[in-house]
């Protein structure tokens, strides 16, 4: 575990600048108090992990976001990129967790595939082939053209949830 980072609060006052919501709303959404609340974003309490999960359920950012930027989680590059998302303050609420939910579909997409490519070595044959056929490239043009259903269904299914959340 790391150490608390000490900007968690102007990050998360950030945020609630960025969504334009009070910060009476936000402690009504997270369920915590509104002094509390004003505490940590003025740096003099730490939240706990369940109340850093409550803000980003309220704030529309990816829990894990929210633990690596207060020190909770180790950076490594799968966290950065929600927390670069989270803290972009061009984009907004609804776009950033469109792009979160995205790059999180894509991971776990991969990691399925990973896993089902050791799982069945001879399910690799097909990919194989087409690299024999095909010549260098081959293989991850097979498995490109294997994921594309699945990233377009999850890009369709993002936009379609922000194009609601924005009527």
């Amino acid at each position: 575990m790391g150490v608390q980072s000490p900007d968690i609060g102007a990050f998360i006052k950030d945020l609630r600048e960025n969504a334009r919501i009070s910060l009476r709303q936000l402690a009504e959404q997270a369920n915590i108090s509104n002094p509390y609340l004003s505490q940590i974003e003025r740096g003099l309490r730490k939240p706990s992990a369940e109340v850093l999960a409550q803000l980003a359920a309220a704030l529309r950012v990816s829990t894990p976001a929210m633990y690596l930027k207060a020190g909770l989680l180790g950076s490594d590059d799968h966290q950065s990129v929600p927390t670069a998302i989270a803290a972009d303050p061009l984009l907004t609420v609804a776009q950033k967790q469109s792009l979160t939910q995205i790059y999180e579909t894509f991971v776990r997409e991969n990691a399925r595939a990973e896993s089902a490519a050791e799982a069945e070595p001879a399910a690799s044959a097909p990919a194989t082939a087409a690299a024999e056929r095909t010549g260098p490239g081959g293989a991850e043009q097979a498995a490109a053209k294997a994921t594309k259903p699945a990233v377009k269904k999850a890009v369709k299914k993002a936009v379609r949830k922000q194009a609601q959340e924005e009527q």
